[in-house]
């Protein structure tokens, strides 16, 4: 990449992701929060999809900015659930929005079932000088009966990843961004700018 570094916008305040997503961007793109950009508009979030969620955080952001930025949505997707919770990820056991309360309510859903293949994915929605890209990344693993480890957000505690013996939430970051979702989603990003400046 030649020239001064790429600003991008991501629409979140949540500083787990953005360190996240910094850490895999490296020092060539900088991320700014929304906060950053005093952006405090509450962001609709009104589809059942993970794409056109992803699309609407971004098309909202980038209306009210003119800054180039991108939106993810994520959902963890349990096979026995029907792929639940998806998109309701976040607030399924409410508009509280508490990972507890979701762990222990998608826990309880799965007691005594023996099928807990799972599996986490990531759009996310790049709004680059007007023009519109999605990526994704998904991961597969099995939910647990017990929380373990203490990094992570979400239902790290819960997710062991296929081929490994521990949680999200016990991994280094280092090794959690080369297989995670988001981590794979965001590499797709960051090689699409690479190859854009």
């Amino acid at each position: 990449m030649t020239g001064s570094r790429v600003e991008l916008v991501f629409a979140t305040n949540n500083e787990h992701k953005l360190k996240e997503v910094q850490h895999i961007l490296g020092k060539g793109i900088k991320l700014m929060s929304l906060s950053d950009v005093g952006f405090s508009a509450e962001i609709p979030e009104d589809y059942d999809t993970l794409e056109d969620n992803a699309l609407q955080k971004a098309r909202f952001v980038y209306s009210k900015t003119g800054k180039n930025c991108f939106a993810d949505d994520t959902g963890l997707e349990v096979e026995a659930l029907n792929w639940e919770p998806g998109v309701y990820s976040a607030r399924y056991a409410g508009e509280t929005r508490n990972p507890k309360d979701n762990i222990k309510k998608l826990l309880a859903n799965l007691k005594g079932v023996s099928n807990r293949r799972a599996r986490f994915r990531t759009v996310i929605a790049l709004i680059l000088n007007g023009e519109e890209y999605l990526f994704e990344g998904v991961v597969w693993g099995k939910i647990i009966d017990n929380e373990i480890g203490a990094d992570g957000f979400g239902y790290d505690p819960i997710f062991i990843p296929e081929g490994y013996n521990e949680t999200f939430a016990q991994m280094p970051l280092s090794i959690k961004n080369k297989i995670s979702h988001r981590g794979r989603a965001v590499e797709k990003l960051q090689e699409f700018i690479q190859n854009h400046f």
